[in-house]
């Protein structure tokens, strides 16, 4: 990170980072151009490694690139403000953000893929308190996002 002075080591304050987040921005090779998808997620940390999950259609473009190759870039940021200023060159902004990249998995396993659904609703609404019928499980694919480098940086 070339602006040591703001990046954010302290995991606790990672966490509240992410908590505040509302989308995961995924970045996918497709051995030609990256395609960059938006996504509702939701996460959880194990032996000190993050892991989020997202869902999506049984088929298309997303799938069809994960199914090739399933090494992906992410971002995720929150709390921005522009400061501005007399000058165009002196505007700045104000930002918490995290990148990283990781390997993207389909999760298969019904009880896995119950489990990885609820902590995408706890994610954006609170709570896991929620029913999800069969039908539903099966309209849709879901995927594990392993974290292998994260980075956070805030400037504020």
């Amino acid at each position: 990170m070339r602006r040591s002075d703001r990046e954010i080591k302290d995991k606790e304050k990672i966490e509240r980072i992410i908590d505040s987040c509302y989308c995961l921005r995924i970045g996918l090779w497709d051995g030609k151009e990256v395609y960059m998808v938006p996504l509702n997620f939701g996460y959880v940390i194990k032996n000190d490694t993050y892991r989020f999950y997202f869902h999506g259609a049984k088929e298309g473009r997303k799938v069809d690139i994960l199914k090739k190759n399933n090494e992906v870039g992410f971002e995720m940021d929150t709390n921005y403000q522009l400061h501005e200023a007399k000058e165009a060159c002196n505007f700045s902004a104000g930002y918490q953000s995290i990148i990283g990249t990781g390997i993207v998995s389909f999760v298969e396993d019904k009880e896995e893929k119950i489990a990885a659904l609820k902590q995408i609703m706890l994610h954006v609404s609170g709570t896991k308190q929620w029913e999800l019928k069969e039908e539903m499980l099966q309209a849709v694919n879901v995927f594990q996002l392993d974290v292998k480098t994260l980075s956070c940086k805030e400037h504020l």
